[in-house]
């Protein structure tokens, strides 16, 4: 499986033990330190779409970045979360893999087997 991609922050984890969870299927992932290469604007709606998710549900909301931006009122609308996440990828939850059309987040890791199947 040479298309799959995984948004990755090795310092997590999370992350860590997805991206050695692929490895131990002979899967090696395109990987996406997003951290140091954000996404922009088009791959994280690109990526939102293909989770299936709204903005809302791929923050991380126990970031101090989260509290300190208020990004918990409810008022804010899908494009003022989006530039939070753009402008602070922290925000973003991790580890996302890709695969095609299809994407989801590794919580817990072994979620990540769901799309090798």
């Amino acid at each position: 499986m040479t298309d799959a991609i995984l948004y990755h922050n090795p310092r997590c984890s999370k992350s860590r033990a997805a991206l050695e969870l692929l490895q131990a299927h002979g899967v090696e992932p395109q990987v996406v330190r997003y951290l140091e290469t954000p996404p922009d604007a088009a791959t994280l709606r690109a990526l939102l779409r293909k989770l299936g998710l709204c903005a809302r549900q791929l923050l991380r909301s126990s970031e101090e970045e989260y509290k300190s931006l208020g990004l918990a009122d409810p008022t804010l609308d899908e494009e003022a979360l989006l530039r939070a996440m753009l402008e602070h990828p922290k925000l973003i939850e991790r580890p996302i893999l890709v695969v095609g059309e299809r994407a989801l987040v590794g919580r817990p890791p072994e979620r990540v087997l769901e799309l090798l199947a």
